[in-house]
Parts: C-alpha cells; sequence; structure tokens
C-alpha cells in the first residue's frame, strides 16, 4: 500500500481508463467465449502490462419479481439448471422468471414475454417497474441482468409451462411472501437472481402495499 494515499476517490476511473486491444472470439456455441486483451490505469497512476482474460458471452437477460400486494404472495418457477450439477446438490431451481432478449427487445417487453412463457401470467406494462440493473459475475462474464417488479393477481395462478422447444419444463408455485424468505433462509433458494430480488423485496414490500391498497 502506497502511505502517500492519504484519501481516495470512489470509482475515480472511467471508460476513458482502459484499452481493450483485442478481442477474439475463440468459441461459439449456444453462449460464445471471448479472449479479451486488456491494458487499464493502475490506483499508482501506471499503465498496466497487458492482461489476458477469457469472457463469456451469454448475452443479457430480464428477470421479473411477480408479486402480489393484495395476496402478499410471489410466483416463483422450478426448472431443472445444468449449470447447478457440479454444486452437487438438486439441479432443479427455485427463481423468479426470466429470459434472454431477442432481437430488437426492450427488457419491459422480454419481462411480459417470459412471464406469459414460462408461467402463463398476463403483465400489463403499467404493472412493470424497474428494479436495478446489475452485473451477474464481470468478473468473467459479460451478462447484465435487469430486474424488475411486476404486479399480479396471483389468486388463479400455477400449472406447468415453458416452450418444449426451447427444453423447457417448468413447474409454477404460488407462495406468501414470508413463505419465500423461509426457503431462502434455509438455503432451499439459491438462485442469485432471484436471492437479490427476494432480499429486495423484504426491503420494499411494505411501501408496495400501501401504493397497491384496495
Amino acid at each position: 500500500m502506497n502511505e502517500n494515499i492519504k484519501k481516495t476517490d470512489l470509482l475515480r476511473f472511467s471508460k476513458q481508463d482502459f484499452e481493450l486491444k483485442e478481442r477474439v472470439r475463440k468459441y461459439a456455441g449456444f453462449f460464445d467465449l471471448d479472449q479479451y486483451v486488456i491494458q487499464h490505469k493502475l490506483y499508482s497512476g501506471e499503465i498496466s502490462d497487458d492482461i489476458s482474460r477469457e469472457v463469456f458471452e451469454r448475452g443479457d437477460a430480464v428477470v421479473l419479481i411477480p408479486y402480489d400486494p393484495v395476496l402478499d404472495q410471489v410466483v416463483l418457477i422450478e426448472q431443472f439448471r445444468p449449470g447447478a450439477i457440479r454444486a452437487g446438490e438438486t439441479p432443479w431451481m427455485l427463481e423468479f422468471i426470466a429470459g434472454m432478449f431477442e432481437e430488437g427487445e426492450q427488457p419491459v417487453e422480454v419481462a411480459i414475454r417470459e412471464a406469459k412463457e414460462e408461467a402463463n401470467l398476463d403483465i400489463n406494462e403499467t404493472n412493470v417497474t424497474k428494479v436495478m440493473k446489475y452485473l451477474s459475475s464481470p468478473g468473467g462474464m459479460s451478462e447484465a441482468i435487469y430486474l424488475y417488479l411486476a404486479i399480479v393477481d396471483s389468486s388463479d395462478s400455477g400449472g406447468i409451462y415453458g416452450l418444449p422447444e426451447e427444453g423447457e419444463d417448468i413447474l409454477v408455485h404460488v407462495m406468501k411472501r414470508t413463505t419465500a424468505m423461509a426457503l431462502l433462509s434455509q438455503g432451499k433458494i439459491v438462485n442469485a437472481s432471484t436471492v437479490i430480488g427476494l432480499q429486495w423485496l423484504a426491503l420494499n414490500y411494505e411501501k408496495i402495499q400501501q401504493q397497491h391498497k384496495k
């Protein structure tokens, strides 16, 4: 540590402070893998050597929190996730609705489409609110997650949905918010976007209920 640095500026660097010198496609499939060669400014004021990193390119995604403030219920889906096999637990995950962008789509359009495909929920755009945008794993993945809240009527929700041509087999669960939080605390919900969404909901559900009182 440089003892001469007594005060630091938070996030002092910007996109002008690095150079993407080379980007090479190493693999192209359902997802892609690129090799980046980068130089960037150091906190010392110097410039780094060339840094080579592989970056997983899977595109951006939208995650939707379907919440019924009247019944204080959430809609979760359950489906098989191959990326969870190595973790050693069940590869069937409890998740919020999510999906990738298609060409030219806006985030709200993705949310509405995926809600119908994965849970047979008819979502009105006026009931969809942006929560946040975050990076899922920026150390090696370029994916950005757009997290949205949807106000729903969950009284008649449930069933098995998904697109067979996309290998989807999705079971819809409707449960009290408190039940979902209990599952989270028990380690039964481990999907990152769902953990983040439930924690956000825990901080904001009272305000949402006040806004949607009948």
